[in-house]
């Protein structure tokens, strides 16, 4: 099972990774609710193409097996909800990978386990017993979670009806060795020795092990791989498999994917791989050699006493750089000679701010290593929480009582709370004495709280708000909720941390209305609580205060680039462009405004260079440059020997939010994978498997032979437009220094810019401007692919969906999966080119049926 919430919330304590950040939403609920007759698949962001279930949360592809002419697709999936929880298989079937039909529920959940993923084989020769040699039984190999006790192990059930009805086998587990974080095996049939080999996860080691046997049932371990590459969260759904490299069957490879979460390349969620040997019993990865960054000027090394000519604030940077761990501190490394800065003084609890001289830009790059805690920084906030913003008090939550609110539920005892409550990690950024804080004996009570009616009569609702993120409309929800004739009109969440901050929601279209404020508590498990105080009426928006670990570019006065930490102890290189900035003055500014988990920052090496460092994540292989293409795993015995990969289309960062009902949860486009040697390096590649040409309608609409200078324009007219497309582009580089297409534009600039970066030789998805982004803060941004063009000529296959882009570059080396939430409106197709021309060889755009009809 990729990152169970059960055991992520302890894994999050375990290796301190608050990852799963969920930014509160101080957005209007986004445009999903639709009426409740409305037919399914025809949902606002329902996908017309990829696999959805009906109903409910969905995560990992599970169990993909061919057997009989059928594509099985298992799935994670939460036959009770639409947010994660009870664990168990969803089964969907296909002939074609393209046309699904969803089947009844395959292993449930019950009582004593929750069943977390997993891969199923068709056991051929019967050796479990569970069939007959001529009725092979399907065999499902999966992670069964214990309620109890937490306990990973791997377990059996199997199916003798090609998949529709299973048992779960009597001797299970077949693999125990007692952790809390062993998951996620991949089984595959290993002819050379006539066995079984299951390649499975050891995540928070980041390990993968590899076990055989003759039977599923006895197993023997082989060996392990692991740490390697990035490892900047847990390892999850690992899979092994060979390719034939460049399509000559005398030279085979083996390629390991794992999939790993939070560390990916995009931030978040992601599907890295490996490539190399397997002999049977081993797996080793080829040597990439080591690393050496660009040699540049040291403008800081903190290896002197102190500070030199940087200044500080607060107590957290102490007198001078440190000279590795400091008290309390776990081992600090990947920091050159002798010191670095680091913003652990006093641990956790202090703030501060390291910052440089003013200078002159005149370098292409600023490289320099950090560590320390993942919070990034965000635009909007400030520095110091000043006063609030004038206006109308609705609560504040003092006076030792909820005046005339009214509440239901033990969570909120009979008056507000007073700070920090038994076994609560400390409380802060509350105003005076009182807040609403839902930790009442812990996380197991449950209730509401709602206010007395007032009337809207300011632009802004502005509060203070901490605790879980279990955004409203999720089954179990940790929720501030506005309520305008009895219907949630605006709502936010925690952000799993207890510091209380800011946040604020824009009421100006209902000036003048009724409205009343409920604060929800609906979950027993992990951070389920909320803390919340001084609710007011304002026409100024209250700003968040910077709850960041960062490393900060600083131009005319405003943050320009940013970067944080990973979780980790361990210093790694990252890169700052300058290049927008030459000639201007700027500032490096090293800020911990943190005092929760992982609440400091590390930094070292400031160094001005002609190219970037990379970092250890920016140099392992991502199979998905994108956001959201996660738990990646490929079917056995397809025909032909193809192999076909499919992931989930999200992230953990933001899963629970995004603003889908009444399913949550889509998967990938499957994607037949290759190994071709491009650059002179063996690269894993991606397409989309060729029968998803089937729902393309008959006539493209085509462009040829089109200079775009310095604009952006309609592609064909109307006629391009649309909100599912399959696009076939291929441009000429001229000297434009970005190009490429805008997909899903229209109402209110809403625009998904999908293009090509000369300056740096990168594909790239911007969807800050794609829709409904503001869910969660770390949902709109830019991500990038390194691509090269071949022989002057950039190649695009884009695929759009309701709710998601998918965008191929080159030979499929450069891949980038993102989710978009746009207006059904939108529906423009563009062409652009930045800073110069570009040509449009040829483009044809096909409209896709749905695979529903």
């Amino acid at each position: 099972m990729s990152s169970g919430r059960v055991s992520r919330h302890a894994r999050m304590r375990l290796i301190a990774a608050v990852a799963t950040v969920c930014a509160l939403s101080a957005a209007p609920l986004a445009p999903q609710a639709v009426a409740a007759d409305t037919p399914p698949y025809s949902e606002t962001y329902r996908p017309q193409f990829h696999f959805t279930p009906e109903k409910n949360w969905m995560n990992d592809p599970n169990g993909l097996v061919y057997y009989k002419g059928e594509y099985h697709l298992f799935y994670q999936y939460n036959p009770s909800g639409n947010s994660w929880g009870d664990m168990s298989w969803g089964h969907a079937v296909s002939k074609d990978l393209v046309h699904w039909k969803e089947l009844p529920l395959a292993l449930s959940h019950d009582d004593e386990e929750m069943v977390f993923s997993g891969s199923a084989v068709v056991d051929w020769n019967n050796t479990t017993g569970f069939g007959t040699k001529k009725n092979p039984p399907m065999v499902a190999i999966y992670t069964s979670h214990a309620k109890d006790t937490g306990i990973q192990a791997q377990s059996l059930a199997y199916s003798t009806d090609r998949g529709r009805t299973w048992t779960k086998y009597q001797g299970n587990p077949v693999i125990d060795i007692g952790s809390k974080e062993f998951r996620d095996p991949k089984v595959q049939w290993y002819a050379p020795t006539k066995s079984w080999l299951m390649t499975v996860s050891l995540s928070t080691e980041h390990k993968v092990r590899f076990y055989s046997s003759k039977n599923l049932k006895d197993w023997n371990l082989l060996s392990e791989f692991g740490p390697a590459g990035a490892t900047g969260g847990v390892w999850e759904c690992p899979d092994l498999f060979p390719l034939a490299v460049d399509g000559d069957e005398n030279n085979i490879k083996w390629v390991l994917v794992v999939n790993i979460n939070p560390g990916g390349i995009a931030g978040g969620s992601a599907a890295q791989y490996f490539i190399g040997d397997f002999d049977g019993k081993k797996f080793t990865a080829e040597d990439k050699g080591a690393y050496t960054p660009p040699t540049g000027t040291v403008v800081q090394d903190f290896e002197g006493t102190d500070f030199g000519t940087w200044t500080t604030t607060g107590t957290a940077f102490g007198d001078g750089p440190a000279a590795g761990a400091l008290a309390g501190q776990g081992t600090v490394d990947g920091f050159d000679g002798k010191g670095l800065a680091s913003s652990f003084h006093s641990g956790d609890g202090s703030t501060g701010t390291l910052t440089s001289p003013e200078f002159a830009v005149d370098s292409s790059y600023l490289n320099f290593k950090v560590g320390g805690g993942r919070h990034p920084h965000e635009s909007g906030t400030v520095m110091e929480q000043g006063p609030p913003p004038e206006g109308t008090v609705l609560a504040d939550f003092e006076g030792g009582s909820y005046g005339d609110w009214t509440q239901t539920g033990d969570a909120f005892g009979s008056a507000p709370a007073t700070g920090t409550l038994p076994n609560q990690q400390e409380v802060s950024g509350f105003l005076g004495d009182g807040l609403v804080n839902t930790y009442l004996n812990g996380d197991s009570t449950t209730g509401t709280l709602t206010s007395p009616e007032f009337t809207i009569d300011k632009k802004h609702i502005n509060f203070l708000i901490g605790g879980g993120n279990h955004p409203a409309g999720s089954a179990d929800s940790t929720a501030l909720e506005l309520l305008v004739d009895g219907q949630v009109v605006r709502s936010a969440t925690g952000k799993d941390a207890e510091a209380l901050n800011w946040a604020s929601w824009d009421v100006s279209d209902f000036a003048g209305k009724k409205a009343q404020i409920r604060i929800v508590d609906d979950n027993t498990g992990g951070w389920g609580h909320l803390n919340v105080d001084h609710i007011m009426l304002s026409d100024t928006k209250a700003q968040p205060v910077s709850q960041e670990t960062s490393v900060n570019l600083i131009v005319d006065g405003q943050v320009v680039r940013s970067a944080t930490g990973a979780n980790s102890e361990t210093l790694d290189w990252a890169s700052f462009d300058l290049r927008p900035y030459t000639g201007k003055k700027a500032r490096i500014q090293i800020v911990d405004m943190n005092t929760a988990g992982w609440g400091h920052i590390l930094a070292d090496r400031f160094t001005a260079a002609e190219t970037p460092a990379k970092s250890v994540v920016q140099r392992a292989d991502w199979a998905d440059y994108g956001k959201d293409y996660y738990a990646a795993v490929s079917w056995e015995n397809a025909p032909g020997g193809k192999r076909y990969m499919i992931g989930w289309m999200n992230n953990w960062d933001y899963s629970g939010a995004i603003p889908t009902s009444p399913w949550r949860g889509a998967q990938s486009v499957p994607r037949e994978v290759a190994l071709r040697t491009i650059d002179g390096r063996i690269r894993l590649t991606s397409k989309p498997v060729d029968s998803l040409q089937s729902l393309r309608q008959k006539r493209p609409a085509k462009a040829a032979g089109v200079t775009v200078k310095s604009t952006s324009k309609p592609l064909i007219g109307p006629a391009a437009g649309g909100k599912a497309l399959d696009i076939e582009a291929t441009f000429s580089l001229k000297d434009a220094e970005r190009f490429g297409l805008k997909v899903r534009t229209g109402a209110n600039g809403e625009e998904t810019v999908i293009g090509y970066d000369t300056t740096t030789q990168e594909l790239y998805v911007d969807r800050t401007r794609s829709g409904a982004v503001d869910f969660n803060s770390t949902f709109p941004g830019v991500q990038r692919a390194p691509l090269q063009a071949k022989n002057g000529k950039v190649k695009l296959r884009i695929l759009v969906d309701w709710s998601s882009v998918e965008v191929f570059g080159g030979s499929g080396e450069a891949v980038i999966t993102d989710q978009i939430f746009p207006d059904p409106a939108s529906q423009g197709v563009e062409v652009f080119a930045e800073n110069g021309s570009v040509k449009l060889d040829l483009a044809g755009v096909w409209h896709l049926d749905s695979y529903h009809d």
